[in-house]
């Protein structure tokens, strides 16, 4: 969701960088390892003495709640997934389910049938628990779906599941070094499916 269908990058470092700062961390290098996590792997992670990952994460949590100025659509995504079948897409974010609905509500992107949020899993990612649950509930083997990621430890879940991966870059700051197939956005692809009904992205002529 976060990097992939929405930016929220803003707002996600505004709330985290306050917080590192507070705890006495390298606010500029602590950034980029916690995008694409849950919250309570990324400060247990951490091994602070006297930290309360649990209670942390929900602090954290509050303030993003709070704090969704500036989220908006990665380019084009909400006509890619409007032209989706409902039931054959689903989102699989390390956020809790209370903030995917309210950065998905201010980036105006209509909830999906099915979506599997940071309760949904006991271990997060690059774990594939997520992805393979997201694969169960729309019915298919992982092998028959493609994920879109955005940062390493979401590629990596991705391939452990067994799933092909298209890398977005829209909030890349950094190219990540993958084999996969990459995209800014959404404005240049489209999607097909097939007679077999099949689904593939395909580029624009």
């Amino acid at each position: 969701m976060d990097g992939t269908i929405l930016n929220s990058l803003a707002a996600a470092e505004r709330v985290w960088g306050r917080w590192a700062a507070a705890m006495g961390l390298d606010v500029e290098s602590f950034l980029p390892t916690m995008h694409g996590k849950r919250g309570i792997d990324t400060i247990s992670a951490l091994n602070l003495p006297g930290v309360d990952p649990v209670a942390e994460a929900e602090f954290i949590l509050r303030g993003e709640i709070e704090d969704v100025e500036g989220v908006v659509p990665i380019p084009g995504a909400v006509e890619f997934l409007s032209a989706l079948p409902p039931e054959r897409w689903a989102i699989v974010t390390s956020s809790p389910i209370e903030l995917a609905k309210r950065r998905l509500g201010a980036a105006g992107i209509p909830e999906p049938r099915y979506m599997v949020t940071a309760e949904d899993v006991t271990v997060g990612k690059p774990n594939p628990q997520g992805y393979i649950l997201g694969s169960e509930r729309l019915g298919v083997n992982p092998s028959e779906a493609l994920v879109f990621e955005d940062v390493l430890a979401g590629i990596r879940a991705g391939e452990a599941a067994g799933a092909d991966v298209m890398v977005i870059t829209a909030t890349h700051n950094h190219e990540i070094e993958t084999g996969h197939w990459k995209i800014p956005g959404y404005l240049d692809v489209t999607t097909h499916i097939a007679d077999d009904g099949r689904l593939s992205v395909r580029f624009k002529s």
